[in-house]
């Protein structure tokens, strides 16, 4: 299974959590909940930005060799951007598993992050 396929296998547990390709980025896949973004790949599912809590980003950012600031000022919120290699081991993919359900939380509705907070 490539990333993008597993990428899309975590989103898909999420409520109304849906894939927008990005035309004008040459068909980049975005993950969205009711109109907000909440990740940001390429079509290899190699290269993600996400949203963290500003201290959590910051502390990623410091830790991760992988991880910067998200470009076009965003790095400011708390969006971060890193690479994602295609045999990524399984620790790697529950870091990043726990990276797009915080995201998918600060961007969802509460009722909606509420309810992955429960099942979570």
């Amino acid at each position: 299974m490539g990333n993008l396929d597993r990428i899309e296998d975590i989103i898909g547990t999420l409520p109304e959590a849906e894939r927008v390709d990005i035309e004008e980025w040459g068909g980049h896949p975005s993950f969205r909940v009711r109109g907000k973004n909440f990740v940001f790949c390429n079509l290899e599912g190699t290269s993600l930005s996400l949203k963290l809590s500003q201290d959590e980003a910051q502390a990623v950012v410091a830790t991760d060799p992988t991880t910067q600031p998200a470009g076009y000022g965003l790095g400011r919120h708390g969006w971060i951007s890193f690479t994602l290699a295609g045999d990524a081991d399984e620790h790697r993919w529950e870091i990043v598993e726990e990276w797009i359900l915080t995201s998918y939380c600060l961007l969802a509705p509460k009722t909606l992050a509420e309810q992955v907070l429960r099942n979570g």
